[in-house]
């Protein structure tokens, strides 16, 4: 895979210096659907770098891993074969940044708001930064949206998960989730989702709406229980040799168009996950339960010690910084 990536960068320095009057190729990889919020910002944001640079510049978008998987992405922009990717923030605690993962604790978040007081404040912007010593430029965050639990059980209480194997990301936060409902977490690319839940190599998986219906989870999970238990984002990133390597002008046009693509992102982003939220219901294949207050804060109560448990690996103190500036209560009341 490495020579292969080695190769296609090659290859694309050489189209880059081929002539001054072609425009400037650049890739931007994601792994889900164009029609979710990520594939939708993505999108924007090649429309906005042509027209802000002038035709300088082509983005080229590759959706639904085409170009890339989960586990190549990464070193395929360190390496400079692809120059945008929008890695989900569970990525980021394999490569060495644990403070990523702090977006992965459960009920951490109670609304976008709140959220958005991280992602868009100081301290997002400071946890940008930490990517910077392995040739990562961290350039926006963007939205999901919050998770919702699925499987071919019905799940009603945490009892209700015990024994499930359940999908996750490779997250050690996600990973203690699970464990804290019973269930036995499972690593699986996103990509082969779906084939894992037709195939019943897991039991059920968690995600926003946009993702479980644009890759058709609902033919293949009989139920789903709208937690709202965590939150899925992305944080756009570039190779930082690249980035640095931009003519001035061309990186302000860049610029400017990111932050407007981040903004139409995120301003979208919860409006389409209600849509494909109806578009579960209108399939009828899966039976969607909306939990009462105590179901809900039953919930809460067996996940919200993970908190603490995932404290030593996150960062005591950037989980306190997130609580201060929510006003996140740890004891759930």
């Amino acid at each position: 895979m490495r020579f292969r990536v080695l190769l296609a960068a090659l290859l694309l320095g050489a189209s880059l210096t081929a002539g001054a009057a072609e425009p400037m190729v650049v890739k931007f990889s994601h792994v889900v659907a164009p029609n979710t919020p990520k594939g939708l910002g993505a999108q924007k944001f090649a429309e906005l770098a042509a027209e802000y640079t002038h035709g300088q510049v082509r983005v080229e978008v590759y959706p639904n891993s085409t170009l890339y998987k989960d586990k190549e992405e990464m070193e395929a922009l360190q390496l400079g074969a692809v120059e945008f990717i929008a890695p989900s923030l569970a990525k980021f605690g394999p490569l060495g940044v644990r403070a990523f993962e702090v977006f992965d604790l459960p009920y951490i978040f109670d609304s976008y708001a709140e959220l958005h007081k991280v992602t868009q404040g100081p301290l997002g912007k400071r946890m940008l930064e930490q990517l910077e010593p392995r040739g990562i430029k961290g350039l926006a965050f963007w939205d999901n949206g919050f998770k919702s639990f699925s499987a071919n059980v019905p799940l009603r209480t945490p009892a209700d998960f015990k024994g499930l194997t359940m999908r996750i990301q490779s997250s050690k936060v996600l990973d203690a989730q699970m464990r804290a409902l019973g269930a036995l977490p499972r690593v699986t690319a996103f990509s082969e989702v779906y084939q894992a839940l037709a195939a019943h190599v897991v039991d059920g998986t968690e995600n926003p709406h946009s993702n479980f219906y644009t890759q058709h989870m609902n033919e293949v999970q009989k139920y789903m229980i709208l937690t709202d238990h965590g939150y899925l984002g992305y944080a756009v990133i570039t190779n930082a040799k690249f980035w640095d390597g931009l003519p001035g002008d061309v990186r302000s046009a860049l610029e400017r168009a990111m932050r407007e693509a981040t903004e139409y992102t995120n301003r979208i982003a919860k409006v389409e996950n209600e849509k494909a939220l109806e578009a579960v219901r209108a399939a009828g294949t899966t039976e969607i339960h909306v939990p009462t207050p105590a179901e809900r804060a039953a919930f809460k109560r067996a996940l919200l010690p993970v908190h603490a448990e995932m404290a030593p690996w996150i960062g005591k103190d950037l989980i306190e910084s997130i609580y201060k500036e929510t006003g996140f209560d740890p004891d759930g009341s």
